[in-house]
């Protein structure tokens, strides 16, 4: 009888590990609000909204030949991944945040930026923008990227959406810091512009899209939990929790890890009867 407990509790466990490393969105594309019913479409290119467009392409494209320094940071956030993001804002953050430090931290910002694919990939799709450096016939700041850039789409930006979704969920975990933090979440929306990468409008949109998957996860119990578990894992880990919120935070892992191995044992016996 013992050794089959300890049995189920390795596998309870093992699920619990291999729920713990895939990245699970809090909401499905369906769930989420439809871009193509509130956000405006890509300008046409005869209007001022596109003049605008332009003008911000050649403002970045000057700024490359002025600014060595912030050329170079917008080349840095050219790296689509959670580990740039990590790299990026845990200066302004004011803690190192990396999967193994900051676990929770990490947790919440992985299943954040999955929930933001899925609100921003059927825009991307449907309207089928071009890149301004594809339309001018030049090249970015970072011309290795290029070949997947043509293959993607432009409207609305992608990592304009995943920093800025960043930047407000970091700083809702540190609101001292906010002012940086969100500042840096701005850089690097900007940083598409700057390399040639995107249109401005796309850079605007995909802020519009962060702000609308940050507050519909707002509506989540699994957020929410995971958000209390993210701000009680900054507290620790600068000094500022109580014994009360530690054992608060042992609780919380705890409840999370079971919920997660039961819905990975919901699932595979699911994917069986298939």
């Amino acid at each position: 009888m013992k050794k089959l407990l300890m049995m189920a509790v390795w596998m309870m466990t093992a699920l619990s590990a291999s729920a713990q490393s895939k990245a699970e969105p809090y909401f499905s594309f369906r769930e989420l609000p439809n871009m193509l019913k509130w956000c405006p479409a890509p300008p046409d290119t005869v209007g001022a909204a596109f003049a605008y467009d332009i003008m911000q392409y050649m403002w970045g494209k000057e700024l490359r030949q002025k600014d060595k320094e912030r050329t170079a940071i917008a080349i840095r956030d050219a790296v689509y991944s959670l580990e740039c993001i990590a790299q990026e804002f845990s200066e302004p953050f004011d803690l190192q945040i990396s999967e193994e430090e900051t676990p929770e931290i990490w947790r919440l910002l992985r299943d954040a930026k999955v929930t933001g694919e899925n609100i921003s990939n059927f825009p991307k799709f449907y309207y089928k923008r071009i890149r301004p450096f594809m339309r001018f016939h030049e090249h970015t700041a970072t011309p290795q990227f290029e070949p997947d850039l043509r293959r993607n789409f432009s409207y609305p930006s992608g990592h304009t959406l995943l920093g800025w979704c960043s930047a407000l969920l970091l700083s809702e975990i540190n609101p001292e810091r906010a002012d940086t933090i969100l500042k840096r979440g701005y850089m690097y929306g900007e940083s598409r512009v700057i390399v040639g990468a995107h249109w401005q409008s796309d850079v605007d949109a995909g802020r519009l899209a962060a702000a609308a998957v940050y507050s519909r996860m707002h509506t989540s119990e699994r957020f929410l939990e995971q958000m209390q578990l993210a701000r009680l894992e900054f507290r620790i880990k600068k000094g500022l929790s109580t014994k009360e919120e530690q054992k608060s935070f042992k609780k919380l892992v705890e409840k999370r890890d079971k919920a997660a191995a039961e819905r990975a044992a919901a699932a595979k016996a699911a994917k069986a009867k298939k």
